[in-house]
């Protein structure tokens, strides 16, 4: 039957890519289904007039250099996948507008960053290097869970790893607060929440202590040509790996036996059948494309309870003028009217905070000479569009937005950027809804906080998904999302899917 696979891969985003590549390279038969005509989902990229735009990829933490690698460039190589990545040795500048604002750069590496911190915040350096140091605590808790057989040791547990349960059980800000961090140190070092599009009064400070370990220790990376140099070259390796993919094929029904395996898909109207189906496509969609009566109850209600994470609006500039020229020597600025994440987050619709990016700073040649790109990234939520929203007045409200705050970036970093446009671009979660299918546009899956944290989802993960022959990854499952997570979770699905047809139990 030359429908009949041992694996099919539904979504060719990031999860699904890392997905496919793996079991391919084990030798499986594997079909990748993508509804658009390109790889990658939001690693991907566009074209107006001369310039070529990034749409989503800020910067990819767990990278690591050739000589030091870290998790996200061993999984590329392990595959055979050579990127040419790029890297930044500053994390962030945060700029925070008033009378009690601030601007501060922090800069890549541990002793660095602390100093970049205890020198905006002098007498902050104890606090902040404790707070840091949990992560090292949490890592060697994490690889004693992971060497254990069975049940683990509760007492050492509690006796040798205690700073480990209280860290996976608060908030990223109650954690500081134990540790008398000043204000203002936890408010630069929490400028990062918009990455993952959680608050930290109740982002899981394990969480967020991981993501920007990452990006301290081993730095920013970038690939040379933007995220579609990464999707293509999965791609490449699928394909060489002997992999099947089908464009412009979506998805519109999943295939269960009596008795509630998955056994197969339905795309423009032909049915593909596996021994196991891996979905990029998050839960809630699937089971709209399911049989009701097939989903255990558990899991049915785990979708229903949970919240879409957050989205976000994007304006892309294309510039007829050079970065130094315009006045910004920065690749990444964050730029706020307060400098609380909560307040931050709750007047996000009016009030403001975005993420100004320049790839030019990094990657001098990601546009044509004289030229530079910019990149503005909101975060909100697709609920946050106006209710009286009509398709008419749509486009009124997008050039509304780019004016805002173009205008509002040209004042803080006293330049000028509306003279030199020549392209301009913009996105918001409609644009994401309608291209990644996703409700409300969410490029972050469900919200990572509260009871669904990643640490709960990990505990649970056996419970929460029950579906025989159906698997998940990408951003909306355990790991949350985020570029490397997704590739993470990819490839952890991937093997276990593996492990089961070649005659394993995972």
């Amino acid at each position: 039957m030359n429908n009949k696979f041992d694996v099919i891969v539904v979504g060719a985003g990031n999860g699904g890519l890392m997905a496919a590549a793996t079991t391919a390279k084990e030798g499986l038969k594997t079909l990748l289904l993508e509804k658009h005509n390109l790889p990658g989902g939001c690693a991907t990229s566009f074209r107006r007039g001369r310039f070529e735009f990034e749409p989503s990829l800020h910067e990819l933490c767990s990278v690591g250099t050739k000589e030091n690698p870290s998790q996200i460039y061993k999984l590329f190589d392990d595959l055979g996948v050579k990127i040419n990545w790029e890297y930044e040795d500053k994390v962030f500048r945060t700029i925070v507008k008033g009378d009690d604002g601030y601007d501060v750069t922090l800069k890549a590496g541990i002793e660095n960053f602390i100093k970049s911190i205890d020198d905006a915040v002098p007498g902050s350096e104890k606090s902040v290097r404790e707070f840091l140091g949990l992560n090292k605590k949490i890592r060697a808790a994490l690889d004693y869970l992971a060497s254990v057989k069975g049940v683990p040791n509760v007492f050492k547990i509690l006796t040798q790893h205690s700073d480990f349960l209280r860290v996976a059980s608060h908030s990223v800000e109650e954690v500081m607060d134990s540790l008398s961090m000043p204000k203002k140190a936890q408010n630069i070092i929490n400028t990062y929440w918009g990455y993952l599009g959680v608050p930290t009064d109740e982002l899981n400070a394990m969480h967020f202590l991981s993501m920007i370990h990452s990006y301290i220790v081993e730095g920013a990376a970038m690939p040379h040509h933007r995220s579609h140099e990464l999707s293509v070259a999965l791609v490449d390796i699928f394909e060489k790996f002997g992999g099947q993919i089908k464009y412009n094929s979506e998805v519109t029904k999943f295939l269960y036996t009596e008795d509630g395996r998955v056994i197969g898909v339905v795309a423009n109207g032909e049915e593909f059948f596996a021994d196991e189906v891996i979905s990029n496509v998050i839960p809630d969609n699937v089971f709209n494309m399911s049989d009701e009566t097939k989903i255990p109850k558990r899991q049915m209600k785990l979708a229903n309870a949970r919240e879409f994470g957050i989205s976000v609006a994007t304006i892309y500039v294309g510039l007829d003028c050079t970065a130094e020229e315009l006045g910004i020597e920065d690749y990444t600025i964050f730029i706020q009217n307060n400098a609380d994440p909560r307040t931050q987050y709750n007047t996000r619709k009016t009030e403001g905070f975005y993420i100004v990016n320049c790839l030019n700073n990094t990657i001098p040649d990601s546009s044509p000479d004289g030229t530079c790109t910019l990149f503005f990234t909101l975060p909100i939520f697709g609920s946050d569009l106006p209710e009286d929203l009509t398709p008419q007045g749509y486009k009124k409200y997008k050039n509304d937005l780019a004016e805002k705050f173009i205008k509002d970036c040209e004042e803080v970093l006293n330049i000028s950027i509306i003279p030199h446009i020549e392209e301009i671009s913009v996105a918001t979660p409609v644009t994401f809804a309608r291209y990644l299918g996703t409700p409300e546009g969410t490029i972050y899956g469900y919200k990572n906080s509260g009871w669904d944290n990643v640490v709960l989802r990990t505990t649970f993960e056996a419970l929460d998904y029950k579906i025989p022959g159906l698997s998940f990854c990408g951003g909306h499952y355990t790991n949350g999302d985020g570029y490397s997570s997704a590739y993470t979770v990819g490839s952890i699905v991937a093997k276990r899917v593996v492990e089961r047809l070649k005659g394993g139990n995972a």
